[in-house]
């Protein structure tokens, strides 16, 4: 009822609580910021007690070009809303060139093209005319109008950069939906995606050995970080720290959408050799209340070299929180 009376309707993207888990989607700067290649999946559920409110996946894969100061990766998301009543997917592609600006300051330079998909199944909405008022019942017989097609696929475009210190601290800054492409299945040229703004930033504290960076295995390290976002008139803050001591990372996170307190986040994740695997769980905050379900989400990462040619140039990794 509230989409088909609005005059406007504006989409906004997915998220996630392990952003830096999902470091293409967070930041196209990310792609080839590791020594190696590198595989990340992610799965995320959020409210599910709301009969399966937003499920969304991610597959990504990205690999650092040495001889070029370079990068590439490939991102492929699906986006399921309303028990698949809204479903999106994406395919994109990254392209990163890397600029080492002295010996401790490197920056990124990122863009991104995606092809963007969205199907509404009709034959899953209810209207208001299909309730019955004194009983109950649904009907199948409604008198809104379906629209003329069920698809919509538009061209999208995105930027980033990202500015490291040694493995001391990295921040960053992304802008998503440049173009900000039409989403309308009823040719209503108010109904864009949103551009979306991202900042972001983290501080590597060695706490084993007092200082900043030098992260070595069996160290404790402190991780603070912060984002936030800023999609139409919607705007996000997510603030938090991790804590690590190899093999294991906790963390917790406070998620605020400036007009209301979100989610609360807890955090536990595995690092083994080149593996990382990750569970959060939201608490939520806001009016949906508990019986929402909050939110789970699983990540999966796997760094790899298909090359060792000790003649190459070693592109230095950006140190960013695992999770």
């Amino acid at each position: 009822m509230l989409l088909g009376g609005a005059s406007k309707v504006l989409a906004q993207d997915a998220q996630f609580s392990q952003f830096y888990a999902n470091p293409l989607y967070l930041n196209p700067a990310f792609a080839g910021a590791t020594e190696c290649g590198r595989v990340n999946l992610q799965y995320r559920n959020q409210w599910p007690g709301l009969s399966n409110a937003y499920a969304t996946y991610s597959l990504s894969y990205d690999q650092n070009l040495s001889g070029i100061n370079s990068g590439f990766g490939v991102l492929v998301m699906s986006d399921q809303q309303g028990d698949g009543a809204l479903s999106s997917t994406s395919a994109s592609g990254f392209y990163v060139y890397k600029l080492k600006v002295s010996n401790p300051i490197t920056i990124n330079f990122g863009v991104k093209a995606s092809y963007y998909q969205e199907h509404l199944n009709w034959d899953k909405l209810i209207f208001a005319d299909q309730i019955n008022s004194a009983t109950g019942e649904v009907s199948t017989a409604t008198s809104e109008t379906p629209p003329s097609s069920f698809d919509i696929s538009v061209v999208d475009f995105s930027v980033g950069s990202i500015m490291s210190y040694y493995d001391m601290f990295i921040i960053g800054l992304a802008v998503d939906h440049v173009t900000q492409p039409a989403l309308s299945f009823y040719d209503n040229p108010d109904s864009k995606l949103d551009m979306k703004i991202t900042a972001h930033g983290s501080v590597n504290i060695n706490l084993s050995k007092g200082m900043l960076g030098d992260h070595r295995q069996g160290d404790i390290m402190l991780q603070p970080s912060i984002l936030y976002m800023q999609q139409g008139k919607f705007h996000q803050l997510n603030a938090g720290l991790y804590v690590e001591k190899y093999p294991l990372v906790l963390g917790a996170y406070y998620r605020h959408n400036f007009q209301n307190p979100d989610a609360a986040i807890v955090l536990v994740g595995i690092s083994i050799n080149n593996f990382r695997l990750g569970y959060s769980y939201d608490i939520t905050m806001s009016n949906v209340g508990g019986k929402s379900g909050g939110a789970h989400e699983i990540s999966l990462a796997w760094d790899f070299c298909i090359y060792k040619d000790g003649k190459r140039r070693t592109i230095r990794a950006i140190k960013s929180p695992s999770f």
